[in-house]
């Protein structure tokens, strides 16, 4: 069972994986509108990434016995001055999320909670990755800088990115026990 100082901390941080979601599908949408399509593409990835890391808070919270609460989702930016910009975002932005993940770590230290310092190590791993993609990728923008061919084949290789739920992930997970349920059915 959660302590409430724990459940706290991780629907704070379950809230701020979603505002993540949020901030790069306004990313995306910013790519969109400036015709940069490919940039468009790996930010709405990033977005669906997001989106996954907060469920699978908010799935912990519930599993462990805490109470998931939906916190009201801070409105993101939703414009950049240049791709630069955007992409120099992403990764402060990653940076900052490494620091709440680290403090989430401080909390269930300090609660004496294994279980959820263990669970957190997946995100602390997860978020090496986000912080490399993202520098890796702000450094291919930032070599293009305002050269239009440069920045074309760089949209145009975050365009080819994709996305996959991760092995095991279901962000529907009671679907399959409703299967050739109808709503007359349900209602039993």
């Amino acid at each position: 069972m959660l302590s409430e100082k724990m459940t706290e901390a991780l629907n704070g941080q379950a809230n701020r994986e979603l505002y993540s979601s949020y901030l790069y599908l306004s990313m995306s949408a910013y790519f969109e509108s400036v015709k940069m399509k490919g940039f468009a593409n790996w930010m709405r990835v990033q977005a669906g990434e997001e989106l996954v890391h907060g469920m699978k808070m908010y799935d912990y919270v519930i599993a462990t016995g805490g109470r998931a609460r939906m916190l009201a989702i801070e409105a993101p930016q939703f414009a950049w001055a240049s791709p630069v910009d955007a992409f120099q975002h992403v990764y402060n932005h990653e940076r900052i999320v490494t620091g709440l993940i680290r403090g989430l770590v401080g909390v269930a230290v300090s609660e004496k909670d294994e279980a959820t310092k263990n669970f957190l190590q997946w995100y602390l791993d997860e978020q090496v990755e986000e912080e490399e993609s993202s520098d890796m990728v702000l450094k291919k923008v930032k070599a293009a800088g305002s050269n239009q061919s440069a920045l074309a084949l760089a949209d145009k290789e975050l365009g080819q990115r994709g996305f996959k739920f991760p092995r095991g992930f279901q962000i529907f997970p009671y679907s399959a026990k409703l299967e050739g349920a109808t709503i007359g059915s349900l209602k039993k």
